[in-house]
């Protein structure tokens, strides 16, 4: 993605487009994925300049409050960010660490008729944790 194209993105949800920012952008905003902040640090210092850890937690945070990129948690101890804001849900595999999209329409959510007062739903967002499927043995 563009410099420009990467800056007019960061503008219209209300980020100030520093280089940092502009180049971290560019990295996720190439391609749809779900990552980790690590790999996002990984793939943001690839081509050599360097970013800091907190600076990437610091983006990642400021990028996920303004909805430049959604924030999963799959559990308290790992969180995940997905290039693909519209509205879905995801599997996640904790055995190669990897999350599946799925769709809205595959899912059907019963949602609460009475919520407290004042309040509406912003958002469901739905993790399906997933396992490798045990064999059963038939006796002979």
């Amino acid at each position: 993605m563009e410099t420009a194209e990467v800056t007019k993105r960061l503008r219209e949800q209300g980020i100030t487009p520093t280089n940092q920012r502009i180049r971290i952008a560019a990295v996720i905003l190439e391609k749809t994925w779900h990552f980790s902040a690590e790999q996002l640090l990984e793939e943001t210092n690839r081509e050599g300049k360097v970013a800091s850890k907190a600076t990437i937690y610091n983006t990642l945070d400021l990028f996920a409050r303004r909805g430049l990129v959604k924030q999963l948690v799959v559990d308290p101890d790992r969180v995940y960010y997905d290039s693909s804001t519209h509205h879905h849900h995801h599997f996640f595999d904790p055995d190669t660490q990897q999350l599946f999209d799925i769709q809205p329409d595959q899912i059907d959510i019963k949602l609460p008729a009475a919520l407290p007062a004042g309040k509406e739903i912003a958002d469901v967002s739905v993790v399906i944790q997933l396992r490798s499927a045990q064999q059963t043995v038939k006796a002979a």
